[in-house]
């Protein structure tokens, strides 16, 4: 049976989620397991096409923190430099018996011109100097200005702090099947009124060409009003459902993607909140379920939600 024909009648296709539908134009997954755009863009140039504010929030802590540092220590290097040329005679204070040694003088009064902290044991004399040392000043208070504004925004920026499973599945429900994915909170946020929307964008052959088809899958529940421990996501594979006739090879032959768009609402941050991530048809296991992920106590006076086994399944045999 053709996919065209596996697709079942009133499952209709949609329009509007903003991806293409030339399925020759596009490489790989549409969305990364990351929640971003599977795109690179062409056409302008690199510092052009690039929000260095959107780049710095979103980056990971530690290169956030490497590029902070390697720039300080790299404009301290810069002026240091300058300092050295134009002589270090004209820092009064300095006492060096080598070159390395004035250098390295030149270096901290570099530090202690852009910082502003200002010991006095040096200090610039002549012209020259001096008008480098207050471009110095100039230069350090605006990039700690910005470099302050950076940490606020990376610290103070809203985020739905929830994981995924690695894996979707497709398990036992009621009496026939069920495409599940779960996801959890995983800092000590409190999330409400979560919301899901799940996206299957399919490769297909229409008229002797590669198109992409895109559906929306319906849940059982696609509205909870606190995310405060799992939330499985269930697509029951009924006669509605654009994966009704699906087998397992079909999930391993057939090029397809499952999107997941998951909006809550901040109550500390009094905002909503989004995250996406997708599986591609080869991240489906099929036959299995979720192992149960959460308990009470020893003594009975809490849950405990052991977020280290959000991705635990075991097989099944239908």
């Amino acid at each position: 049976m053709s996919l065209k024909n596996k697709l079942h009648i009133q499952a209709k296709s949609k329009d509007d989620t903003g991806f293409g539908s030339n399925a020759n134009s596009y490489g790989g997954r549409f969305i990364t397991k990351s929640g971003n755009a599977n795109i690179r863009k062409t056409g302008v140039g690199f510092l052009e096409g690039i929000s260095w504010y959107h780049t710095m929030l979103a980056i990971p802590r530690w290169k956030f923190l490497f590029i902070i540092i390697l720039f300080y220590f790299i404009v301290n290097s810069v002026f240091a430099t300058i300092y050295f040329f134009i002589g270090v005679e004209n820092l009064n204070g300095i006492v060096a018996n080598n070159k390395i040694e004035e250098f390295g003088q030149a270096f901290f009064f570099s530090v202690q011109t852009s910082t502003t902290v200002g010991y006095g044991h040096i200090s610039p004399s002549g012209f020259l100097a001096s008008f480098v040392a207050s471009i110095e000043a100039l230069f350090g208070l605006l990039s700690f200005a910005i470099a302050t504004g950076l940490f606020y925004g990376r610290f103070s920026k809203p985020k739905a702090h929830i994981k995924f499973s690695e894996n979707a599945i497709i398990a036992p429900y009621q009496d026939g099947k069920a495409l599940m994915i779960r996801l959890c909170p995983f800092k000590n946020t409190t999330l409400t009124d979560a919301e899901a929307i799940i996206t299957l964008g399919l490769h297909i052959e229409e008229n002797g060409k590669k198109v992409n088809k895109f559906y929306k899958l319906d849940l059982e529940l696609e509205k909870i009003n606190a995310l405060t421990l799992s939330w499985t996501l269930v697509h029951p594979l009924n006669e509605k459902s654009p994966l009704y006739q699906f087998t397992k090879d079909d999930f391993n032959t057939i090029e397809g993607e499952i999107i997941v768009y998951i909006k809550a609402f901040d109550d500390m941050f009094s905002t909503s909140v989004v995250k996406r991530t997708s599986y591609v048809f080869n991240e489906v296991i099929y036959g299995a379920k979720f192992k149960h992920m959460f308990s009470r106590n020893s003594d009975d006076t809490k849950t405990i939600l052991h977020v280290d086994l959000l991705n635990d399944f075991e097989k099944v045999i239908f």
